[in-house]
């Protein structure tokens, strides 16, 4: 399902996207959303141009480490094929022509650069267990490390920690590097239906319908870790959590946690690394 805006009417549930839609002279101001594509090589070429914003993105938010970690994208044509990072270019390097499409054994079918076989048994057993998901993040975060130590799931302690709200799991056997095909089965299986998978002892994983929304959850759940992490040191000197109930969860997530909110929220940073690089990324 492609992501889509919708204005909330009094009658509806809570909608992704809060917006002031309309002009004081009646015209209804359009919100952004997933485009429409009229072949799938467009499609192919978008998801890989927001693929390569994503890793520019993650790189100005430190998100690189090494030759660790990695963001995949499902090719629209070939289904059971993924567009990759090379093994060893750093996140704030990566263009459009860099990217490596992968088939399902891990064999390069377009680009000359190696591939992480962490990222590929990972990535493609989340791709199989997963239509719905079309990408998914995988990076060594500071924080999101940090947290990964404790093997539990987020508080509700924030609105933003709600887009995580029963969508996110722990997956809590470290077998250090995932190189085998079953250690990556094992972590798609702990993703479950979520949107985020806490890695203990390793970091943070998530997916999404696009790559932006995927993105989106990784920056966002980074964060979140964050202030996990400065609330329960702020605890541990006396001071006492105010939870978020799950009555009022339940509604929040719908504001917050859908995937055309996902996607919207990751315009601005796709924006931004245009307007930085005069688009020099996306050739």
């Amino acid at each position: 399902m492609s992501p889509s805006a919708t204005i909330e009417t009094p009658a509806s549930k809570p909608s992704q996207v809060q917006s002031m839609g309309q002009t004081k002279d009646g015209r209804n101001l359009k919100i952004r959303s997933y485009p429409k594509f009229k072949t799938l090589e467009e499609e192919r070429i978008y998801r890989k141009q927001h693929l390569a914003a994503a890793f520019r993105v993650f790189a100005d938010r430190g998100f690189d480490e090494g030759i660790a970690g990695h963001i995949s994208v499902r090719d629209p044509i070939l289904t059971d094929h993924f567009w990759l990072n090379p093994l060893s270019m750093h996140f704030s390097l990566i263009k459009v022509p860099d990217l490596i499409l992968v088939d399902e054994e891990g064999l390069v079918v377009e680009g000359d650069e190696p591939i992480n076989t962490a990222a590929f048994t990972i990535h493609s057993a989340i791709h199989r267990s997963r239509p719905d998901a079309n990408a998914a993040c995988h990076a060594h975060s500071v924080h999101g490390k940090a947290f990964s130590v404790f093997g539990r799931e987020l508080e509700m302690i924030t609105q933003d920690s709600l887009r995580f709200y029963k969508a996110h799991s722990v997956y809590r056997n470290f077998g250090g590097v995932v190189v085998d095909r079953e250690e990556g089965e094992r972590i798609a299986q702990a993703l479950g239906s979520s949107k985020a998978v806490i890695l203990q002892n390793h970091g943070l994983l998530t997916v999404g319908e696009s790559v932006d929304e995927a993105a989106f959850w990784f920056i966002s759940l980074d964060k979140t870790c964050h202030a996990q992490l400065l609330a329960d040191a702020a605890s541990a000197a006396g001071y006492k959590k105010q939870l978020i109930s799950d009555e009022e969860a339940e509604c929040g997530v719908q504001e917050v946690g859908g995937p055309a909110k996902g996607w919207l929220a990751f315009q601005p940073y796709y924006d931004e690394q245009v307007a930085k690089t005069g688009g020099a990324f996306l050739k």
